[in-house]
């Protein structure tokens, strides 16, 4: 039995990867407490823990980009702020949670939370984690003026202010875009992330493009490495 699992756990190895099924195929607590016929604070438990386990895990398998990444900003949060009249701009100049998004074409996502989107945070992150032989397609969000002279000399743009969303020949942005459309959709399920956002954050990044069966199969791996 792996470490993730106490020695004294009240559950059966079989029913708790009948909850890792549920969970991979992103059963929300309270409906897998009724599939179960658990208590949903026990669901809860273990939801959190397979959370924790894969959050280590994307931190650790993550290596440098090269090949062709895109990258975007997105922002995360609720329609309204209590305190606050009207509706909250949307994009930049929000009152929201900025994300930073980078996706490796045929590859994994990496996402990070940011004070904001200026050009020193966000190209911090960008030298951080892109190789500077990579090419690197964005929108013209002026913060990433600058890249070339940096040393990323391969790097595209779509003007999506002039409703350009291709230029043709692989110019574009759509995978990042489909990511936060998928997480912001699975977010919805949940009514918006309140709690342990970087957790859910991150569980979208090792969710996206994988089949269900992936999935559990990862997850069975990953919980076995697990040592927190």
């Amino acid at each position: 039995m792996p470490e993730f699992i106490p020695k004294n756990a009240k559950l059966s190895t079989f029913k708790i990867k009948k909850i890792i099924s549920l969970f991979c195929l992103d059963i929300i607590a309270s409906k897998a407490s009724l599939l179960m016929g658990i208590n949903r604070n026990t669901i809860n438990y273990w939801y959190h823990r397979f959370r924790r386990a894969i959050y280590a895990h994307q931190h650790r398998e993550f290596k440098k980009m090269l090949g062709e990444a895109e990258i975007d900003e997105c922002y995360f949060g609720a329609r309204r702020v209590r305190g606050y009249h009207g509706k909250l701009k949307r994009g930049r100049g929000t009152r929201k949670q900025p994300v930073f998004g980078i996706l490796k074409r045929n590859g994994h996502v990496y996402t990070e939370i940011v004070p904001n989107c200026t050009s020193e945070v966000l190209q911090a992150i960008i030298q951080g984690r892109i190789d500077t032989k990579a090419t690197i397609y964005s929108d013209g969000w002026r913060s990433y003026d600058g890249l070339v002279d940096m040393g990323y000399d391969k790097h595209f743009r779509v003007n999506h202010g002039d409703n350009e969303f291709s230029k043709g020949n692989g110019i574009h942005i759509n995978g990042i875009e489909n990511f936060w459309s998928f997480t912001k959709r699975r977010f919805a399920k949940f009514n918006g992330v309140k709690k342990n956002f970087e957790l859910h954050l991150k569980e979208s990044e090792w969710r996206y493009g994988k089949t269900n069966v992936t999935l559990e199969k990862e997850l069975w791996n990953i919980i076995k490495r697990y040592r927190g």
